[in-house]
């Protein structure tokens, strides 16, 4: 009788030395590989020091703040700051605004460096192919500032090369700067030219993991190049495409202000100005912290919930997910 009950304590009393056994075996692991988890820790302690830390002052959204008072001494409003920018007359031309450029710029801007990596891929001159790749990775490494100074040179309606070509075929140039109607078309288009290269080093990592014996046995049975494009080549990259189009979703409310401002005007504010800019002017220019933080964080809530939805579809509807 007294051996039942001792072999029962085991599976009713939790044994206390377990979390110890945890601890040790935590802390042998990282003396084992002190190497790696050096390597990541500058990365660890920037993420720490300059994303989390931050996230202290995300309560002055729900505070009246006033920088003589302190974060924790201002007053609390709860939800006005956010009912305020639910019921301003601007608020939907800023979500339409920023939602317009963000599906145009992922509609357009997503496919092309997929089917520019299939077609480095199919380039047996490898000269040709590195100087095709040099040109287009080049407008990467151009800084945003530079980049707007160049759109603007070139759309300018007095010196613009661009302006200046359309001329010469005889039509009439519109204003590209200043009509709004043109600004979204402007701005996506921009960014395909300076991003549409880089983007392709991803799916080329990921083609260049495709079993050659692949390519030979379907040609063997007299696949065409085409055939062997839409059946071996694009299913290898489906799960880098799936992580990509979640990443971007997930940013589909954060587009970046740093290249919207700087082509802003206004004459084109109508379809130019978005939530990061709006945050941008009521918060560091109007001094208004309080309401700058509470619509940033609208922003970043909506991003997280689209971020989290998405992935969940592509995790019960194929088995690529970020988690």
């Amino acid at each position: 009788m007294q051996q039942d009950v001792q072999a029962a304590l085991p599976n009713s009393i939790p044994d206390p030395s377990v979390p110890v056994q945890k601890k040790r075996t935590l802390w042998r692991r990282i003396t084992r590989n002190w190497e790696l988890y050096l390597f990541i820790a500058p990365a660890f302690f920037y993420f720490l020091i300059f994303h989390y830390g931050p996230m202290y002052g995300i309560q002055i959204a729900f505070k009246n703040f006033i920088p003589t008072m302190g974060i924790t001494g201002s007053p609390w409003v709860g939800f006005e700051h956010f009912v305020r920018f639910f019921d301003s007359y601007y608020f939907w031309d800023l979500l339409w605004n920023t939602l317009s450029i963000s599906l145009y710029e992922l509609a357009v801007g997503f496919p092309l460096p997929i089917i520019l990596a299939l077609a480095f891929n199919e380039v047996k001159d490898s000269f040709f192919k590195r100087t095709v790749q040099t040109v287009t990775y080049a407008p990467h490494f151009i800084s945003v500032v530079v980049m707007s100074g160049m759109i603007i040179t070139f759309l300018s309606p007095s010196s613009g090369i661009i302006v200046h070509m359309i001329q010469f075929l005889g039509f009439d140039a519109p204003q590209f700067l200043t009509d709004p109607a043109w600004f979204k078309t402007v701005y996506v288009l921009s960014g395909v030219w300076q991003s549409t290269g880089w983007g392709t080093i991803i799916y080329l990592a990921a083609l260049s993991a495709v079993d050659p014996q692949l390519h030979e046995a379907a040609i063997v049975d007299g696949a065409s190049r085409w055939r062997r494009i839409m059946h071996i080549n694009i299913p290898a990259i489906v799960p880098t495409i799936t992580i990509l189009l979640i990443l971007n979703m997930g940013s589909i409310l954060g587009v970046g202000f740093e290249k919207i401002l700087l082509l802003q005007n206004p004459l084109n504010m109508e379809a130019s100005d978005v939530i990061s800019t709006f945050v941008y002017r009521s918060g560091l220019l109007d001094a208004q912290y309080s309401f700058s933080t509470a619509v940033g964080l609208f922003n970043s809530v909506v991003n997280a919930i689209l971020l989290i939805v998405v992935n969940q579809i592509a995790r019960r509807t194929s088995e690529n997910s970020l988690w």
